[in-house]
């Protein structure tokens, strides 16, 4: 079984979404804090925000769908695919995660941007819910950046979860309004006969006869996924 998760599967553990709020984030723009012209501009203001973000996570707590998607485990082989920055799934239990869009607790050298030519995971360091600043450096002299996948730049782990996708037996979506790409095309390889099962309260902009809308929050669309699952 393959579930991707998207900011849906958090805000109920008050991690809090940019695409609800008219293109804010905790009032900022996101192009000023989520975009790789934004670390640019202004490194000082990007790192000041994550900073936020990280003191927050670390008061935050796993909700009840993160740990019904842990409990998974105990039937199925179970592999995560979220496009969360946050380490809820892990602190829930889950044990094979793909973070598509990097993780809040971890940092690398700014000189280490470009994943394609010069990025290796031996360069992120694990800092936690700690701060880093400007003129905090990695042991090559760069300046220490978020390990996010900011707009406008290359998602490194893309191939991962489409090979994911593609061996489930059952494609679970919860939390995610799947508009933002590439991670929205990823039920795509899904298999004919894949059943897919999206856990969302709003409408989803997708057609698609394998797919089984659950119009709910994500901690009561578990509990309807999880009785479906075992009337089967």
């Amino acid at each position: 079984m393959a579930v991707l998760t998207g900011a849906g599967v958090s805000a109920e553990s008050g991690i809090s979404t940019f695409r609800d709020s008219n293109g804010l984030w905790e009032n900022y723009k996101v192009e000023d804090v989520a975009s790789i012209e934004g670390w640019y501009r202004n490194p000082g203001l990007v790192l000041d925000f994550y900073n936020t973000r990280r003191k927050e996570l670390g008061q935050a707590r796993p909700n009840s769908a993160h740990i019904a998607i842990a409990e998974l485990e105990k039937d199925w082989n179970v592999t995560v695919v979220t496009q969360n920055v946050d380490n809820l799934h892990e602190r829930a239990g889950s044990t094979k995660i793909i973070h598509l869009h990097g993780e809040l607790t971890k940092v690398r050298p700014e000189d280490r941007c470009n994943y394609r030519d010069n990025f290796s995971e031996e360069s992120v360091f694990d800092i936690g819910y700690g701060e880093i600043h400007l003129g905090d450096l990695a042991p090559d002299g760069a300046q220490l950046r978020p390990h996010i996948v900011w707009f406008g730049e290359a998602v490194p782990k893309i191939e991962q979860a489409i090979n994911a996708v593609e061996k489930a037996d059952i494609l679970l979506i919860v939390g995610t309004s799947l508009q933002v790409y590439p991670a929205a095309g990823l039920y795509r390889y899904a298999g004919n006969g894949t059943p897919v099962y999206i856990i969302d309260p709003k409408e989803v902009p997708v057609s698609d006869s394998r797919i089984t809308h659950i119009k709910d929050v994500a901690t009561k669309g578990m509990e309807t996924f999880k009785n479906i699952l075992n009337s089967k």
